[in-house]
């Protein structure tokens, strides 16, 4: 696509061809290690994170030289040990994640922020500490096959000195995202046996209490227990000549780091799944009750809450009210119950709509007046003229009036009886009162069928005092189904013959 501009100076036309599309507003696109780039002088900027950084790189060189002594020395345990080093320098990435997380704030495609790159971090941390592990496994059973001669020359060096590194890494720099899962996860096998030991040592020694109960430390305990296990190998080779016990050694080794990262490894992978800690389903389940007793609460479903990060809850509800209640007032009593819990909470107020449009047409008018000659056929009016006076308010059941005598609106929370009804009669009028038959009038009066209550719903109402016994049927919507007239002092019913 070409565009001309023309220029018109001192009488001369002068052409000017640009070829191309035109961008006024071109974005500057970054490459990928631009962008780390970037993020790590984020990270560099905070004066916290230089010993982070100054770990991370005696980590390498340490790494390094215990790499070349497995080599030099042909020991599998000693390799085993060595992935706990690099098991170290995971979790020192891990800890720059973590500052680098706490720098960042949410954004509009990352709502809730970036705690959970915390959780991916420690996961992917965990997961492949256990398949280098699985692999020493899969090494020492081919060793067992045919066992190579292990040197001892630096196997004692190297193990004192990937010891002294591993617990200088742990309680030197606080790595707050593997603290958090060491405490929230279940205990290792290794932890659970060396609790009862523990607690013996303490009755002894009160101060190590601190130290070693509840649980120790699963990444002290892993690094102690491996260096002990190097120590025995050490020996055994040195006395008896026996190397088999180096593949052994691997082998526990192995064990133990798979049994120590696999309670991390499942507590971090249901963070990932979004599922609801267990530790808090009971606290859930409180709060939940106590918001479902609020005023003007009817109902709080579709309820919802997760993990985001390392101690931070989120969760959704729908909270359904009555009609007539204050949508911010529920709102802020519901948040007020969850939010110290819930650090993300989303609270969606509905009002109920569920009305009840067949009442519409059912209720009869209190009004005596409202009986006009719509409702009442012509030759009805004049048999029972009087019995319009006495038909008022209480032939109105008692569950659609209130507590005035007067009809609430129809909404799905009529008010409340003042007294319960009686048992097993569910509320239904006429269930529990003995019916009373009108007698008939004599053969030569009219029988009125006209009276209306609601839609194609008629009422036959009798003579006072007529001689016969025979009662007025009636029907309902033109079906030969008999009804017959109950009357009672309060209201009105009707009951099946």
């Amino acid at each position: 696509m070409f565009f001309f501009f023309f220029f018109r100076r001192d009488q001369k036309q002068i052409a000017f061809t640009v070829a191309g599309t035109i961008h006024p507003f071109r974005k500057t696109h970054r490459s990928i290690f631009g962008k780390l780039l970037q993020e790590f002088r984020l990270v560099a900027s905070d004066r916290r994170s230089w010993r982070i950084l100054l770990f991370g790189a005696l980590n390498l060189l340490c790494t390094g030289c215990l790499l070349m002594w497995c080599s030099s020395t042909n020991s599998m345990a000693l390799t085993a040990y060595t992935y706990l080093t690099i098991f170290d320098l995971f979790s020192l990435i891990t800890c720059l994640i973590s500052s680098w997380v706490t720098m960042k704030k949410p954004s509009q495609l990352y709502s809730f922020g970036f705690e959970r790159l915390e959780v991916l971090s420690v996961f992917a941390s965990t997961v492949l500490v256990q398949l280098g592990a699985l692999f020493i496994l899969k090494e020492s059973v081919e060793r067992f096959m045919e066992q190579p001669e292990v040197h001892t020359g630096r196997l004692l060096v190297g193990t004192f000195v990937a010891l002294f590194f591993n617990l200088l890494t742990l309680l030197s720099v606080r790595n707050k995202p593997f603290a958090y899962v060491s405490e929230a996860a279940s205990s290792s096998w290794l932890q659970e046996h060396v609790a009862d030991l523990s607690r013996s040592l303490c009755g002894i020694i009160p101060g190590l209490s601190s130290v070693l109960l509840p649980r120790m430390n699963p990444f002290v305990l892993i690094n102690m227990a491996g260096a002990l296990s190097l120590c025995i190998t050490y020996m055994l080779i040195e006395i008896n000549n026996y190397n088999a016990v180096d593949t052994a050694s691997a082998v526990a080794i192995a064990l133990m780091t798979f049994g120590t990262m696999y309670p991390m490894s499942v507590y971090s992978g249901k963070v990932l799944l979004q599922t609801t800690p267990s530790h808090v389903i009971g606290q859930l389940d409180k709060l939940l009750r106590e918001v479902s007793t609020l005023d003007g609460v009817l109902e709080v479903r579709n309820e919802h809450f997760w993990t985001v990060g390392f101690g931070s809850l989120a969760g959704s509800a729908h909270v359904r009210i009555r009609r007539d209640a204050n949508e911010q007032l529920v709102l802020a009593h519901v948040t007020n119950r969850l939010l110290p819990l819930v650090s993300t909470l989303t609270v969606q107020i509905f009002k109920d709509d569920w009305t009840r449009p067949l009442l519409s047409g059912a209720l009869p008018s209190s009004n005596p007046s409202s009986f006009t000659s719509s409702s009442v056929p012509p030759g009805a009016v004049e048999g029972y003229a009087g019995l319009s006076s006495s038909f008022s308010s209480s032939s109105v059941p008692a569950h659609l009036t209130s507590a005035g005598g007067d009809l609430d609106p129809l909404t799905s929370t009529p008010s409340k009886l003042t007294s319960p009804p009686p048992e097993f009669s569910f509320n239904t009028p006429g269930r529990n009162v003995q019916p009373v038959v009108l007698p008939a009038p004599p053969h030569h009066a009219h029988r009125p069928y006209g009276v209306g209550a609601g839609a194609g719903m008629r009422f036959g109402l009798g003579a006072a005092g007529a001689p016969s016994s025979q009662s007025y049927r009636t029907a309902l919507g033109g079906s030969t189904a008999p009804l017959v007239k109950v009357i009672t002092s309060s209201s009105f019913t009707k009951s099946p013959l």
